[in-house]
This record gives C-alpha cells, structure tokens and sequence, in this order.
C-alpha cells in the first residue's frame, strides 16, 4: 500500500490543536511538508518543532485569525510554489438551541467555514491541476448525518461545507484530485470539553455523569482521540486512497445511525 507523503506540500488549517495538530503530525510522519495556519504564534511554533524532519521536510506556519477572510486572502496568496493537500479545520460556532441563535452567527460561521475554505481552495487547485495530485480534507461533523442537538447553528454551517465539497468532488475528480470529509464523533478535544461543561451546567449535573452518557451512546463505549482521526485523514491524503472520492466518513466509534 503506498503511503508516502514524500515530496508532497500540505496546508493544514486550526493545527495548533486537537485534530488539526494531529493530522499534521501525521502527514509530517508519512513525508509532507506542512504549512500550519493559525492564529496563536507561540502555539504554531511549539507544534512546528514537533514534526517529523527525518525525511529532510520543511515545515512553516502562517499565523492569522481566521475571522478576518480577507487578511487570510491577503496572506495566502504570498504562499509560494504548488501545494498537494490542503486540510479544512475550523473551530466550530458556540454551541445553543437554533432558536435561540443569532442571524449574525450564521453568518461568522458561513464565513469562517465555507468562505475561508473557498479561498484555500482557490489558492491550491491550479498546483493540484498542474502535478495531477490533489488532497481535499474537510473536518466537518457527524451532524451531517443527523443533527446533533444543541448544535443549531453547527449543524446548519456543516451540512453546507458538506454539499459545497461534494460539488467540488465532482468538478475536480478528472484532475486526480479527491475532495472527502472527515466527520469526528465524539472526540477527546478542548471543543468537547467546552461542550461537556455547558451540558453540565445547563442540566445541573457533574461533567462526569454528562461524560457517562454520552459514552454510553458510543458502541466503542469510549471518546475517540484525536490521532484516530488525524490516521483517517493521513490515508485519505495518500496515494493509496486515489479512488475515494466526495465521501463523508464518520470517525465516531460507531455512534451514528445512519448508514
């Protein structure tokens, strides 16, 4: 099975963190040469001294809020030279009810998610085109295959990003690149924490016994990490994967229903 990374250049986006960190660790151990973007510097650059080197990669950082589309415009087109990955992660909205939720929260996130996605992907398709090889990872949710309560305006902003990388599949496929999301279950990150603790509160229980529940919904009856998740993401960005194409995979454990 061919694996290797060698040679080829990533962009990897929130990767100061969670599953964006471990995704660039990973596709750093298997050759890339990884660009992370971000907006804490000191982060960025404890992260870039812990990926692999050993294959005489280069690694770098851009270090921008992703609130502000168009610096992130500005910035990424001084990247230079061809790029073969690029890796959609973005924090997601504040969690609530979509009654309750601001029409201005739909839009930072529209913005945040599609928009800055939009732009990356703008930026990199004429070198993916260029070396017929191109990786598109976007890390959504598994709400894109069933709403999760109390997510209403994540759930909303996903299933967008999810229909925008489906018709992206199907344009870009002829170029040898593949355009796939990644949608994390329950996974061991500081967003499911933030979430735990809002439960908690919200429902005057323990962080505990929120965190038994929503185990307990899980067949694997345990939160995933976030390297389970970033080893999904590594073999969807290799050769191996060539013929996988505009798909959602859940990384949950099993704890999505649907099919």
């Amino acid at each position: 099975m061919e694996l290797s990374l060698k040679n080829k250049n990533a962009i990897v986006c929130g990767s100061t963190q969670g599953i964006g960190e471990a995704s660039a660790i990973e596709l750093a151990k298997l050759g890339a040469n990884i660009t992370l973007i971000a907006r804490n510097e000191s982060k960025l650059l404890n992260v870039l001294n812990e990926l692999d080197k050993s294959q005489g990669q280069t690694h770098s950082f851009i270090c921008i809020d992703f609130s502000d589309s168009e610096k992130l415009k500005k910035e990424v087109e001084l990247l230079k030279g061809n790029y073969h990955i690029l890796i959609n992660n973005t924090g997601g909205p504040a969690a609530g009810p979509i009654t309750d939720a601001n029409p201005n929260a739909f839009e930072e996130a529209f913005r945040m998610h599609l928009i800055n996605n939009q732009i990356l992907v703008q930026k990199v398709i004429k070198g993916m085109k260029d070396a017929g090889f191109g990786r598109i990872i976007n890390i959504i949710s598994t709400s894109v295959k069933a709403p999760i309560a109390g997510l209403g305006v994540s759930n909303t902003i996903r299933a967008a990003v999810a229909n925008w990388a489906k018709t992206l599949s199907i344009e870009l496929g002829a170029y040898g690149i593949t355009v796939n999301n990644v949608l994390p279950g329950f996974t061991n990150t500081n967003r499911l924490k933030t979430l735990i603790a809002k439960k908690a509160s919200i429902q005057g229980k323990t962080e505990s016994e929120i965190e038994t529940v929503m185990k307990s919904s899980v067949p694997a009856n345990r939160f995933g990490q976030a390297n389970e998740v970033a080893n999904a993401v590594a073999f969807l960005c290799s050769p191996a994967a060539a013929y996988i194409n505009g798909i959602n995979l859940p990384v949950d454990g099993g704890r999505t229903a649907s099919l």
